[in-house]
């Protein structure tokens, strides 16, 4: 494995992705490692105008419409990606599997398109580690309702959320040298530990 890996950080809303991700960087910049840390939708100036797009309350696109916005705004991160790829460690929250398990495990968009433009635009990267964290819906509930701000993928049933999450287990347990399952309902030190444990073991 590279020693300046893509790491994703994977997982329905609530389930403390971007928390750990968060802390993670934390802890890279104190080690004094170098980095980059991307966030999907957005990463960039024009891949965040598409974010407020795509996330508007008010927006109402299509399935496919939805799926081509979310991979534009990757197309604009991808040059930053080749750029930094394999020279410094990079931070992703939300790659492609969450364009899979969103658009096509929830949504129910042809997974053959999803796998054709996203190894389109990766042009031969690849992403070295996944952690996966899952959330209960009890508590992927309380911890929506404390957000002061709900985007339109934060206002989904729960029956969506449960097919997106069932999504990325499936996709997690076809590569599982290359996942970590963060069970989120769990002891929060005890996740922080088991994930830096890991990150020490791929960098």
């Amino acid at each position: 494995m590279s020693k300046k890996p893509i790491i994703v950080f994977e997982g329905i809303e609530g389930s403390g992705k971007s928390y750990h991700l968060n802390h993670v960087c934390k802890y890279l910049k104190n080690k004094r490692i170098s980095f980059i840390k991307v966030r999907e939708p957005g990463g960039n100036i024009n891949a965040e105008k598409i974010r407020k797009l795509i996330l508007d309350k008010k927006s109402n696109f299509n399935k496919n419409t939805d799926l081509l916005l979310y991979l534009a705004s990757r197309s604009e991160n991808i040059s930053l990606l080749r750029k930094n790829y394999k020279k410094k460690i990079i931070l992703i929250d939300r790659f492609t599997d969450s364009t899979i398990a969103y658009q096509h495990f929830g949504l129910g968009v042809n997974l053959k398109i999803i796998n054709q433009i996203n190894k389109f635009l990766l042009g031969g990267m690849n992403i070295n580690f996944t952690f996966l964290n899952i959330v209960n819906k009890n508590n992927m509930i309380k911890r929506l309702n404390k957000r002061k701000k709900l985007n339109r993928y934060d206002k989904f049933n729960s029956i969506f959320y449960d097919r997106v999450q069932k999504g990325f287990l499936r996709i997690a347990k076809k590569n599982k040298s290359k996942y970590l399952i963060i069970d989120s309902n769990s002891d929060i030190k005890m996740n922080k530990k088991k994930i830096i444990e890991k990150l020490n073991k791929i960098i």
